[in-house]
């Protein structure tokens, strides 16, 4: 069954007081990241007719600063992120908003890349410092909010030698990913009754949902074959067939919305209320 492990203190270039979601000081590592705000939104109309997914607001705050605060509040300072769908209203967003006092990078998508084609696109921010080339990054989707402790889901990637670590829940979705015993990637399936797709041999398999979180290695890049646009699930499967570690870090203990959907947003509100999701 897929789960956290306790370990050994975790590597690092530079570390930061910072504070978590339960106000605790803690020393982070500093870590870049990725946010995935590209898409056109489609699931969020009418609300995303006159701006992107990104700007969409719940609780009186965009997708984007609820995204940045959470990222910011696990020692991230730099960030890259894709924008195509009213691109410049996101540029302008930011400065406006000073960047939230963080190092932001623009990625735009004169057409959609998807999020693997999304993140070799993007690549080369997380490989412009030789001495932060074996750091992994965070790669987190724009409408997808949650209290997953981003520092936690860090350590379990590095002491699984994983080259990407997928935040994953017990729920009901139309696609799960499958793990094995040994907290590893080794399929897919459609629905509760869709015939699994195993890229690998193994002997019993979980089905799980996944989050829309990873925590990544930069030598993915080096392994990426696929090029213009492309998923980046596709990919994780093709790696895990190959030998690669694509591993799950449970999630479950957490609070975590999709926010793809109009209908989603008012419950977020009422959690945002009670401070779930708050600045501090």
């Amino acid at each position: 069954m897929c789960g956290t492990r306790p370990g050994n203190q975790i590597p690092h270039r530079a570390r930061r007081p910072v504070r978590n979601d339960k106000n605790i000081i803690r020393d982070v590592v500093t870590m870049k990241a990725m946010i995935l705000a590209a898409g056109l939104g489609t699931r969020l109309r009418p609300l995303t007719n006159d701006r992107p997914k990104a700007l969409v607001e719940v609780g009186g705050r965009t997708l984007l600063e609820i995204t940045l605060a959470r990222l910011s509040d696990f020692g991230v300072r730099e960030v890259i992120l894709n924008v195509h769908h009213f691109a410049d209203m996101v540029v302008d967003y930011l400065r406006k908003n000073n960047n939230y006092g963080m190092r932001i990078e623009i990625s735009r998508e004169e057409e959609l890349l998807d999020t693997g084609g999304g993140l070799k696109k993007a690549g080369w921010f997380f490989l412009e410092d030789s001495a932060g080339r074996d750091e992994p990054f965070i790669l987190h989707n724009v409408d997808v909010i949650s209290t997953i402790d981003l520092h936690r889901m860090a350590q379990f990637h590095r002491e699984h030698k994983a080259l990407a670590t997928l935040a994953v829940q017990e729920r009901t979705t139309s696609r799960y990913l499958l793990f094995d015993d040994l907290l590893e990637l080794c399929g897919r399936r459609s629905g509760h009754d869709g015939v699994p797709e195993l890229v690998r041999n193994c002997q019993h398999v979980e089905a799980l949902a996944f989050a829309g979180v990873h925590v990544i290695s930069p030598r993915i890049f080096d392994r990426m074959t696929e090029d213009g646009i492309f998923s980046i699930i596709p990919t994780y499967l093709r790696l895990a067939g190959q030998g690669e570690t694509i591993a799950c870090f449970r999630a479950d203990e957490y609070d975590w919305h999709d926010l793809g959907r109009p209908e989603n947003i008012a419950k977020a509100e009422n959690e945002l209320r009670s401070q779930l999701f708050s600045k501090d």
